[in-house]
């Protein structure tokens, strides 16, 4: 590493409701690395000169959120399998030759999530999944490429669903989400990709008297924490696993590839950014 002080972010429109720079400065800090991470607002239309320029300025790579994960593919130099396999990067890496490197860490603080707060074998039963957006793509990958023998999935719009379908292949069983309950029957891996729960969204209203005891059940939602769906699910006897880890988990593979080390996710870290 030269004596410059690397420089990360995150890249969104909006950006300041991130927890990103909260989460990445904790461990800067308490790893005593000399770096920064900083929160960086920048419109679609701004989005390719900034990435030229960013690493001008001394960053060695950022984070992408919403509204620009799709369109940093088109403008990276080398896309990893698993981004072009989601259509989607969160993760970038200024690279010292000059050519843009895209990642999608997404699937992995999924999985890596579930591994550490539950007692969970991918392998034994089907998964359900609601939800056809960008979080469910790198969702789906992930619980396809760990051995999950089939995805049952729901969406609200049923063309997306049916879309992811044809992407990914025969293990994924689309059902109508006015039927979204029936999935449930069997299903030993339960995902809620969408923002429903969330505060300030529609309620998850979908009927659970078909969910099993034996299941583990995760929301990606995280504000709030305990949402109405883990919430049921707990009274059912099933384990449950909030979304804040998937966000703490994400975030390990981009620091380390910046900042030289790999990051712990442990109770101190998710206390700090649950404090913030």
């Amino acid at each position: 590493m030269t004596n410059k002080i690397p420089l990360a972010g995150v890249i969104g429109a909006p950006i300041a409701h991130s927890k990103s720079p909260d989460l990445h400065n904790y461990w800067l800090k308490r790893y005593g690395i000399k770096g920064h991470y900083v929160p960086l607002h920048i419109e679609q239309g701004d989005l390719e000169g900034v990435l030229r320029a960013l690493p001008k300025m001394g960053f060695v790579g950022a984070n992408v959120t919403i509204p620009h994960k799709e369109r940093v593919l088109a403008l990276a130099d080398i896309v990893t399998d698993r981004a072009a396999l989601i259509g989607a990067a969160n993760t970038l890496i200024f690279r010292s030759d000059g050519k843009l490197h895209a990642d999608n860490t997404d699937g992995f603080g999924f999985i890596e999530n579930l591994r550490a707060n539950a007692d969970w074998n991918p392998e034994v039963g089907p998964a359900a999944v609601f939800g056809a957006g960008g979080a469910a793509r790198a969702v789906i990958a992930s619980l396809l490429e760990v051995g999950v023998p089939e995805i049952r999935l729901a969406n609200r719009t049923r063309t997306r669903a049916d879309a992811l379908k044809e992407e990914f292949g025969t293990k994924i069983n689309v059902v109508e989400w006015v039927q979204a309950g029936y999935m449930l029957e069997g299903a030993r891996t339960v995902v809620n990709t969408t923002s429903l729960g969330m505060v300030g969204k529609t309620e998850f209203k979908v009927p659970l008297d078909g969910l099993e005891k034996d299941a583990v059940v995760t929301d990606l939602v995280y504000t709030p924490l305990r949402t109405a769906l883990l919430k049921a699910a707990e009274k059912k006897g099933c384990q449950t696993v909030d979304g804040l880890g998937m966000l703490l988990y994400q975030a390990v593979p981009g620091f380390e590839r910046w900042y030289g080390l790999r990051p712990e996710v442990d109770d101190a870290t998710r206390n700090f950014v649950l404090s913030r």
